[in-house]
This record gives structure tokens, sequence and C-alpha cells, in this order.
């Protein structure tokens, strides 16, 4: 594996994280689920992965 992903997605409960073809975690913000992703993303820089993270714009919010 040369790259890591992630991506925050909804979900029933909010918002959960996608990495690896996998759902994971629970949250309330796109926000909490950013949080969550930093640690691990920061670890796959150091092990020299490319790093990829997706946050969608929420849909009810216009585009500037």
């Amino acid at each position: 594996m040369n790259s890591a992903s992630y991506r925050v997605v909804p979900s029933q409960s909010g918002y959960a994280i996608e990495h690896e073809g996998r759902i994971e975690g629970s949250y309330a913000t796109r926000e909490a689920a950013f949080e969550a992703i930093v640690a691990p993303a920061s670890n796959a820089i150091k092990d020299g992965l490319a790093v990829a993270i997706e946050i969608p714009r929420t849909p009810s919010r216009p585009a500037n």
C-alpha cells in the first residue's frame, strides 16, 4: 500500500469515516470526524505514505 485515504461520509447517527473500504466510527459532526482522521493520517505520513482526506461539502450550504 502506497497511500492511505480517508473520507467523511454521512451515517444514520451523523457522520462516519470510510477508510480502506470500511466504514468506521460515529461522529456528530463532520469536524469531529475530521479530528478523528488527523492522528492516523499523521502516522501514515510518518510511514512515508501519500495521504488523501476528503470531506464533501454539506449539501444544504451553497458553495461560495
